[in-house]
């Protein structure tokens, strides 16, 4: 019986100290716990509390930009200084962040001169955080913020259709240059992508490269009217225009005047009644058509050096962008509403961001013109819409 009792007795003492052990154990592991957090949360708000030029050991950019004269300036973020300040008044609210107990927020202007840098030349997202002195992750997420803000707060104010005195003096201008009643010149182009993770084939596009299509109208200061970008490389200039809001605002171009204002854009778009582009070159022209063709190619240039400048000024137009394919359009966008703003603050474009704008080799070469193949009505009806516009002999009259 004692036995027994005995034997009971030591067989439960072992799974009290193992109880007791594991107890122990526990409690080790919650006060490691809670003083590793204890330091993290200490180590970080000492160095959020710090400015990042205090703990940042490479020279940055941003400390030095400061000394910065207007030509250095403008070097670096492709406008002047007073375009700069000009914009930071602008969308400088939207683009504050509020100070926490857990962080400074990075200020307004050097957060839309990341936005400046980075747009201007798409560089490594890392190089940009070291001349910056802020994260890797924070510059895409500044880049994301200000461009959307750029897009939210100024597009409908500096990118619209003309009309009143803006309409008036674009026909004047385009009639200056012996073309009547035009309102501003469409054409497209394409912005070089990453290959996106869904249907990368329809970003494929002539030239053998991925990039979606940017559709534009320019008037005749080179600024742009009306931006719509987004569409896969691989679509026709006619299924993105049939797709636009543009489409939808056809009405607003055709007034019931003997010539209707309308605008003009090269083959690969449909002829339309507020849409005129020159005759096919195949066809077996009269003199007067020739002359006609000449004349509207020579003022359809606008559209070709707004894209110029575009690019040339923000480069990131020109190279693939890892940013994600659903950010690229409001990207474009804010480069556009950029390149409004210094057209109309003569803010000038330097030749020498024209250089090296042609690629080394054709992989981004632009497409080809494919002309608009499924529709007579832009041979045969032709010369019968120029005749009821009465185009011809307002040319005529205009070019003598």
């Amino acid at each position: 019986m004692l036995g027994t009792q005995s034997g009971e007795g030591s067989s439960a003492a072992p799974a009290v100290v193992s109880c007791w052990s594991v107890d122990q154990n526990r409690q080790h592991l919650r006060l490691f716990q809670r003083t590793r957090m204890f330091l993290n949360i200490s180590c970080r708000l000492i160095l959020i509390r710090l400015d990042c030029s205090v703990y940042w050991t490479t020279p940055n950019l941003w400390a030095a930009a400061a000394g910065f004269d207007d030509e250095q300036w403008k070097a670096q973020f492709r406008v002047s200084r007073a375009t700069f300040d000009h914009l930071l008044q602008l969308i400088g609210p939207a683009i504050k962040r509020r100070k926490t107990n857990y962080r400074v927020p990075i200020e307004p202007r050097r957060r839309l001169a990341i936005t400046m840098w980075w747009l201007a030349r798409s560089g490594e997202y890392r190089s940009i955080a070291d001349m910056f002195g802020v994260g890797i992750a924070t510059v895409c997420t500044i880049v994301r913020q200000v461009s959307s803000a750029i897009v939210e707060r100024l597009f409908h104010r500096f990118v619209s259709l003309p009309s009143g005195p803006r309409l008036d003096a674009a026909l004047q201008a385009f009639k200056d240059r012996c073309y009547p009643q035009c309102a501003g010149v469409i054409g497209g182009t394409h912005i070089p992508i990453a290959p996106p993770r869904n249907n990368p084939d329809h970003y494929i596009n002539r030239s053998g490269w991925h990039s979606v299509i940017l559709q534009a109208v320019v008037d005749h200061d080179v600024c742009f009217t009306d931006v719509y970008a987004g569409w896969p490389g691989s679509s026709s200039s006619a299924t993105v225009l049939s797709s636009s809001d543009l489409y939808l605002k056809r009405s607003l171009l055709s007034d019931g005047v003997e010539i209707p204002v309308h605008l003009i854009g090269d083959a690969s778009f449909p002829l339309k009644p507020w849409l005129m582009k020159g005759y096919v070159e195949e066809q077996q022209l009269s003199p007067e058509q020739r002359r006609f063709s000449y004349t509207l190619s020579s003022a359809r240039s606008a559209v070709d050096v707004a894209f110029a400048r575009l690019k040339g000024r923000w480069r990131c137009l020109l190279k693939k962008s890892d940013i994600d394919i659903s950010m690229v359009p409001r990207v474009v966008a804010a480069c556009c509403v950029l390149h409004n703003i210094c057209e109309l603050r003569g803010d000038s474009f330097l030749p020498e961001w024209n250089v090296d704008m042609a690629p080394s080799d054709n992989y981004l070469t632009q497409p080809d013109v494919e002309p608009y193949a499924g529709d007579t009505y832009c041979t045969a009806e032709k010369s019968k819409i120029v005749q009821s516009f009465s185009l011809e002999t307002h040319f005529f009259q205009t070019w003598k």
